[in-house]
């Protein structure tokens, strides 16, 4: 899908975003493009696996809940105001670090629509989660610093105005806030599983991007997947940093190798054409991989749990 949408902006973020980028050396882009990764899913998966395969999966289960549904209310604000992102329209402005690097940075269903930021959102929902959660210092103080250097990060990089980060920041603060107004009301947690899920399906009638698409799937398999564990699974948490590490080391490579083999039986064409197909089969190739990682992954646990157990007693 070739760039199109609205272009606005004001004047004084176009002038800020150009200084910035004319402040910025090689070393400090490194730099700033560090923080952007704080805010991206694949980092994001990643602490959730942590807290839900090792220290705690009700906290796990929470933050999880509150980072997808961020990102589900995120995408569907993007393609309902279908704002274009800065480098479309201002040539002063570059690209530094496109959401998707391997597509072409002007293919609006790879690079997704600019406002809100999702990155600033996921910050929010994420840290912020984990805040609420441990109650503790550094994880609050982490809440506020993480989302500032993260939403600066995505506007030195040219992928998003100031606007679009406030409005990120916003968007995430709300998704907690009404997230725990609904736990306090909706304390069956099916009924809320339900209630969430019909909120993000009318999406699948005017979303065209893939960061949708993708939400959708990961929200689908996570929900379905903790209700299968909690029924079926029960699998015991664990404070041993290197099981910790070990079950969260597995779990990223499973990732890795799912959603490798489950695109084999397309070509790269079409998962790349932006065609709705396209978009439900990558949908459902989310869907599969986190169930997978949130029902079915745990069940090896309890095998290495008796492996060690056995190799103990030998």
């Amino acid at each position: 899908m070739s760039a199109a949408g609205v272009s606005y902006s004001f004047p004084w973020e176009i002038q800020l975003m150009t200084w910035l980028q004319g402040m910025c050396g090689n070393a400090a882009v490194s730099v700033v493009s560090f923080f952007s990764a704080f805010g991206e899913e694949v980092i994001l998966i990643l602490l959730l696996g942590a807290f839900y395969w090792g220290w705690s999966k009700e906290t796990g289960r929470y933050v999880g809940l509150n980072v997808l549904m961020g990102l589900i209310v995120n995408t569907l604000t993007k393609n309902i105001f279908l704002r274009r992102r800065p480098y479309f329209d201002h040539e002063k402005i570059k690209i530094l670090r496109p959401v998707e690097p391997e597509a072409d940075v002007y293919d609006i269903a790879a690079q997704g629509w600019s406002f809100p930021s999702g990155h600033s959102t996921n910050a929010v929902t994420a840290y912020g989660s984990l805040a609420i959660a441990l109650r503790k210092r550094i994880p609050a103080l982490l809440a506020v610093i993480i989302p500032l250097l993260v939403g600066f990060s995505r506007v030195a990089m040219g992928a998003h105005f100031p606007t679009d980060v406030l409005g990120g920041w916003l968007t995430g603060a709300a998704v907690i806030g009404l997230l725990h107004l609904l736990r306090t009301r909706i304390r069956n947690e099916h009924t809320l599983y339900l209630i969430l899920m019909a909120f993000s399906l009318p999406g699948l009638f005017f979303c065209r991007s893939a960061d949708y698409f993708s939400s959708l799937g990961l929200l689908a398999g996570f929900m379905s997947g903790t209700l299968f564990e909690e029924k079926f699974v029960k699998f015991e948490n664990t404070s041993s940093p290197v099981r910790i590490i070990l079950r969260t080391v597995g779990g990223a490579l499973l990732f890795l190798a799912l959603n490798k083999l489950l695109k084999l039986p397309f070509s790269e064409s079409f998962l790349e054409s932006g065609e709705y197909a396209s978009m439900m089969v990558r949908c459902a190739r989310y869907a599969i991989i986190t169930f997978i990682e949130f029902a079915l992954y745990p069940v090896t646990f309890r095998f290495f749990k008796e492996h060690s157990k056995n190799q103990h007693t030998k």
